[in-house]
């Protein structure tokens, strides 16, 4: 009976055993998977050698534990559970420890990969000089301490090493592939110690590390000044050696002051570039931030007169007539699209006639980049009329025509007669046929009502009058310019009976007059008409009382631009021209903020205020410009 039940008791004590294996095993397994999901850090690696290491001691005690309670009555059982529990104690004690350790002492630098490359870049240089000992690698001091470095090392040290060992036996076979004699490096990177970021709380920092930390960040650009500023001054010291002078400055002074001045200079440049910028010329700068202020951004398109002296000065490449014919164009001396064309075409026969083709080169096409150059001359002095621009294209088809076997005397003789006829037919002929188709519509009794100066409309008062036609003339006039006045002076010079007022006035003469003869700058493609700055007044006042408007235009005038108001392309003169005497308000206007006199050269009238345009072809409506345009090469002009 006693037998059997020490059998029973044995079999129970294995099956309770069985099952602590059992849920050892599971908790085991439990915790590795803990284990996998955590990070990887210095910390949990701790945490887990000490579980691993309890672990182990508990399967121990569990795996003796049967062995020594195989007999009942015994006390081994009491004895293992107490070494277990002395066991758990002593490993929590441990971990403690190595944890107070870990808060004490600092953490090991590790290497980055900047100071990985400086090594590397280190190690190729001295292993690729092939005159010289190689120079030594600089070691890197370690604040760490000696527990540290005596214990295991970090996963990023082991890879920081290699890749140092890796760059070492590069730099070998460099070395061997050179020919030059190395000595291994491996020796001195065993040597090599890393450096710690934090520094040791009982070291206090010192005044020039203060001093450092307090100095800004210095851009690129100062930087490269800083390096500059020294080597100007480092070879000022050593040329001061040279010549053995007494009196020698210190070079660290010099570099102190040229540093100086230069990170002065830089703040400037940096805080107020405008102010830099506009320092050097006050003069310029001043007329710049006057029309860059006070100009409307609506006309920002339009170019201002150039009047400047840089000009007029004598230019090699610019024949003496050309220069001559700019100074006259700036100062508004020759004005009128007519006039503008004859002076532009006599000083293009001087430059023809002078003109001499340089050596192997054809004379054609040396003479078209000769005379470009020459208009483009025109152009700053003056933006260029219609007139001037289609006589100029004229030219230039003229230009490349010329045959190429025909002695040079001849070409240029070809061109100065393709000159004058050109003046002749689209000037002279064309205005003798308009006044001609006028003559008829001008009887007695006429008030013929007229604005500004035409050269064209003169002609046609004078023709009208040596027919001995009874009429008078009512010339508007407008400031600034006052180009009535010279009209007026030559009608009355002709015996013709005038009547002078100014544009202010015109709706009060308007109803005197019977017909109304413009002039043009030049006729759009569109059908309206650009003239001078108050035609579209005039037109509009005649239109209200119901007076025809006759515009007068040679077809050489005919543009194939489209424009609807005068804003899209103008010319704009010169404000001060606006400012009449002292006592005028306008006389201090570059004083006055966001205040700029727009002097508009031309404006733009629309065909509905037009009756009929006069041309040396026929009288037509303004629509008819286009049909013009397209058969005019036909016809030979």
């Amino acid at each position: 009976m006693s037998m059997s039940v020490s059998v029973e008791a044995i079999k129970m004590i294995k099956t309770s055993d069985q099952v602590s294996q059992t849920e050892s095993q599971t908790t085991r397994a439990k915790q590795k998977k803990q284990r996998r999901n955590r990070p990887r850090s210095k910390r949990n690696r701790v945490e887990d050698s000490t579980t691993t290491a309890n672990t182990t001691t508990e399967s121990s005690t569990t795996d003796s534990a049967p062995t020594e309670s195989a007999m009942p009555g015994d006390n081994s059982q009491q004895d293992a559970t107490r070494e277990q529990v002395m066991a758990e104690r002593e490993a929590k004690k441990q971990a403690k420890q190595a944890k107070k350790q870990k808060a004490t002492t600092p953490d090991t630098k590790i290497i980055t990969e900047v100071e990985q490359t400086t090594i590397t870049t280190k190690l190729t240089t001295t292993t690729t000089t092939t005159a010289g000992p190689p120079a030594p690698i600089a070691a890197v001091t370690c604040t760490a301490s000696t527990d540290t470095e005596t214990g295991d090392k970090t996963r990023d040290q082991i890879k920081a090493e290699r890749e140092a060992k890796k760059a070492a036996k590069q730099a070998e076979k460099a070395a061997k592939s050179s020919g030059a004699k190395v000595e291994p490096p491996v020796q001195k990177l065993a040597n090599l110690k890393v450096t710690d970021k934090t520094p040791t709380p009982t070291a206090a920092p010192s005044s020039a590390a203060n001093d450092e930390k307090k100095k800004p960040a210095l851009s690129k650009a100062e930087r490269r000044a800083l390096q500059e500023a020294q080597r100007a001054a480092k070879a000022q010291g050593q040329g001061q050696v040279k010549k053995a002078q007494p009196a020698v400055k210190a070079p660290g002074a010099a570099t102190a002051k040229v540093t100086a001045t230069v990170l002065k200079e830089l703040k400037r440049e940096s805080v107020s570039p405008v102010k830099s910028a506009t320092s050097s010329s006050p003069s310029k700068n001043s007329l710049i931030t006057a029309k860059s202020k006070c100009k409307v951004k609506l006309f920002n398109h339009l170019v201002w007169a150039e009047k400047g002296a840089s000009l007029f000065i004598n230019d090699p490449l610019v024949h003496p007539s050309m220069a001559r014919l700019g100074v006259q164009y700036a100062q508004r001396t020759v004005v009128g699209s007519n006039a503008r064309c004859i002076a532009f075409l006599h000083a293009l026969r001087q430059v023809v006639q002078d003109f001499e083709t340089p050596a192997k080169k054809e004379f054609g096409r040396s003479l078209d980049a000769a005379v470009k150059h020459h208009v483009d001359h025109l152009h700053k002095c003056r933006p260029p009329a219609v007139s001037v621009s289609n006589a100029y294209k004229q030219f230039r088809n003229q230009v490349t025509q010329l045959p190429a076997d025909v002695p040079e005397a001849e070409l240029k003789e070809l061109l100065v007669y393709f000159i004058d006829t050109y003046m002749e037919n689209q000037i002279g002929k064309a205005s003798q046929a308009i006044s001609s188709s006028l003559q008829d519509k001008i009887t007695d009794g006429d008030v013929l009502l007229t604005f500004g100066c035409s050269s064209l409309i003169q002609f046609i008062c004078e023709e009208a009058k040596r027919r001995q036609v009874a009429f008078r003339v009512i010339v508007v006039d407008s400031r600034p310019t006052c180009e009535g006045q010279g009209m007026l002076r030559r009608l009355h010079a002709h015996g013709i009976p005038c009547t002078y007022v100014l544009i202010n006035a015109v709706g009060y003469v308007m109803a005197e007059a019977t017909k109304v003869l413009l002039g043009a700058h030049a006729l759009l493609a569109n059908g309206y008409v650009m003239a001078r700055t108050g035609t579209a007044q005039v037109a509009l006042v005649a239109n209200a009382h119901n007076v025809p408007v006759l515009v007068c235009c040679e077809t050489h005038k005919f543009s194939e631009r489209f424009q609807t108001d005068a804003i899209v392309y103008n010319e704009l003169s010169d404000p001060n021209d606006l400012v009449r005497d002292d006592k005028c308000c306008l006389k201090n206007w570059t004083a006055k903020a966001h205040l700029t006199p727009l002097n508009l050269n031309y404006d733009i009238t629309p065909p509905e205020l037009v009756s009929a345009v006069v041309t040396e072809v026929a009288i037509l409506p303004c629509t008819s410009v286009p049909v013009i345009l397209r058969i005019k090469p036909e016809i030979g002009y």
